[in-house]
């Protein structure tokens, strides 16, 4: 009964992911994600107390997986990349899927981020978490290329992640706006400028 329940609860979260990312939180009703998830009806509150913890749980759980990717795309040493290399393949991964037609396939963060913030205190709060963890995962890839020497020394790795992440969110988010890849190929542009190898 308990691995029904935990794969049940995971469904949800998933179908209302897909959802979520296409129409906003506040225009999805509960009914849809559970039509989506195919799980009756009445049965929502089994698994969350709330359309709100709901919410919180929703993005808990989109970053622990951001997180996997991320360990994936900058922590793989194991095919000779050095950590210049790792970067600017994650912020290429970044171009390449948030230009896709795919909505559901759209960042959680840069879809959720100005429409919960003064929503609800627990989704506003694990999305700072969130974002707070992914530039933390930058930042010591950073690190670790100034260690190497595939970065320059004058980058200050918490300083340098914290401002790359939040060109890219903002040029995501104006991507959006125009519907083309400009804003992004913008950002990698300036990426590849920051992101400066020794002299």
């Amino acid at each position: 009964m308990r691995e029904n329940y935990g794969e049940n609860k995971r469904n949800i979260l998933m179908a209302g992911r897909a959802i979520i990312a296409q129409k906003g939180f506040s225009a999805v009703g509960l009914s849809e994600i559970l039509a989506a998830a195919a799980i009756p009806k009445g049965s929502f509150y089994h698994y969350f107390g709330s359309k709100e913890q709901y919410g919180r749980e929703l993005i808990e759980h989109y970053v622990a997986g951001y997180l996997e990717l991320l360990e994936r795309v900058l922590g793989d040493v194991a095919y000779g990349a050095s950590a210049r290399e790792r970067l600017l393949s994650y912020w290429g991964y970044w171009l390449d899927s948030q230009c896709c037609q795919e909505l559901e396939q759209r960042c959680l963060v840069v879809k959720l981020s100005a429409e919960v913030a003064d929503l609800s205190e627990d989704m506003r709060h694990a999305l700072h978490q969130g974002t707070q963890a992914f530039i933390d995962r930058i930042a010591a890839c950073i690190a670790q290329g100034r260690e190497e020497g595939s970065l320059h020394t004058v980058l200050d790795p918490q300083a340098t992640a914290t401002m790359l992440y939040q060109q890219w969110l903002g040029a995501s988010l104006l991507s959006r706006l125009s519907r083309d890849r400009v804003p992004m190929e913008a950002a990698m542009l300036v990426t590849r400028r920051v992101l400066v190898p020794p002299q």
